[in-house]
């Protein structure tokens, strides 16, 4: 568990401890809500961005070159973690 101290100014910080905003359960449902809400939005401007310029279309022959590279870089991973 990693203690967090923040500066918030009075009146906000007594309005906050009055309405239970700053239970620790209740700053850290807030946190994981806001980081969700931030990864949406990042992924819908992703989205936006691939549509708006789409990647082309990989032939078949680019994807086995894909496929075989990846696989060779799993076993050349494998095989160091062997040797060691």
């Amino acid at each position: 568990m990693t203690t967090v101290q923040i500066t918030l100014p009075d009146q906000l910080a007594q309005e906050a401890q009055r309405a239970g905003l700053l239970a620790p359960e209740k700053v850290e449902q807030m946190l994981r809500e806001q980081l969700r809400a931030e990864r949406i939005e990042r992924l819908a401007q992703a989205r936006q961005k691939l549509a708006a310029e789409p990647l082309p279309a990989m032939t078949p022959e680019k994807i086995q070159t894909e496929i075989d590279a990846y696989r060779a870089e799993v076993r050349s991973r494998t095989k160091r973690v062997v040797d060691e």
